[in-house]
């Protein structure tokens, strides 16, 4: 019988689209019927501006429906609030916990040990994946929109967070529950990577790093891909050198277009030719990880609820 609801851990340099990814695979799990907690932990309020409703209050609120009959809820775990919550879950402390909040205790404590803060913001994420409703759990899975790849291993590994501050007690257990969860066969951490050089090889380093520490790596999503706008034959001209200006122009009058765009043209095509190149190069390098990959390509209208529903799409093979 398995210990906890499905979490999906999602991670990526900043700037390769993770809180995109997060969503979209949130919305691919509702798709099938799935109820789903989509989690961010970082404060930036993400998930309420790719969803277009008002900024998350510490409380699991309902955002989307799927095609599929599923329900997307949406959780901004704020440390303090959980410290709160978890002083009064273990220590009974009531109105004396929020006393200590106004006098700055909580900020004071989450701030000169990170450690306790991580398990604060994963605790919640426990909690939420353990909790059952009568015989089964509350969600059927669990997304979590963590913190970038540099700080990934350090965020889940918060058993090697504690092991200074916390040799026994609550705090001590609770880590070990953790470890227990973020380590078992129903929790994955997926790697949001786009083709580029830094960011692909962040990724290859945190692969490594999760690996080191036992914690199960999932996919490789390749984000932003572009696609190639060129046919073999165009591709093989600008390779060659062989596509002229007159010829490029030559085509346009016959669709009575300006022929003085050709050189442009040509310019704006083998610029093209050499971002394919460089993404291809990326991608052969990310293929040797180890890991599956699956590619999200660049959406060029933007990021709405509509796009959304398109990624989730293409993320069917992790759900």
């Amino acid at each position: 019988m398995a210990l906890s609801t499905q979490l999906h851990v999602v991670t990526g340099k900043g700037g390769t689209g993770k809180t995109t990814v997060a969503a979209a695979l949130a919305m691919s799990l509702a798709r099938r019927g799935k109820k789903v907690l989509l989690c961010e932990v970082e404060g930036r309020q993400g998930i309420a501006q790719l969803f277009d409703v008002p900024p998350l209050p510490y409380e699991e609120r309902q955002i989307a429906v799927g095609p599929g009959g599923g329900e997307v809820y949406a959780l901004a775990i704020d440390p303090e609030a959980a410290l709160l919550e978890y002083l009064a879950m273990f220590y009974r402390l009531g109105r004396a916990g929020k006393a200590l909040d106004k006098f700055g205790i909580i900020d004071f404590a989450t701030t000169i040990a990170p450690g306790v803060r991580d398990v604060l913001l994963t605790g919640k994420v426990y909690e939420a994946a353990r909790r059952r409703d009568g015989d089964r759990f509350a969600y059927d899975a669990v997304v979590m929109d963590a913190p970038p790849t540099g700080r990934i291993s350090r965020f889940l590994n918060v058993n090697a967070e504690v092991a200074g501050l916390a040799k026994v007690g609550p705090i001590r257990r609770q880590a070990d529950s953790i470890m227990q969860m973020m380590r078992s066969p129903q929790t994955r951490v997926h790697l949001v990577t786009v083709l580029e050089e830094m960011p692909v090889q962040e990724t290859i380093d945190g692969i490594t790093e999760l690996t080191s520490d036992r914690l199960p790596v999932g996919h490789v999503i390749l984000n932003l891909v572009r696609p190639s706008m060129l046919s073999v034959a165009t591709r093989e001209a600008l390779s060659s050198g062989s596509l002229k200006t007159a010829t490029v122009a030559t085509s346009l009058r016959r669709v009575d277009l300006d022929a003085a765009a050709a050189p442009a043209l040509i310019t704006g095509g083998t610029a093209h030719l050499e971002r394919q190149r460089l993404q291809d190069g990326q991608r052969e390098i990310l293929e040797d990880c180890g890991r599956p990959l699956v590619e999200l390509p660049l959406l060029s209208d933007g990021i709405d609820l509509g796009a959304l529903y398109e990624l989730a799409e293409q993320l069917k093979e992790l759900t």
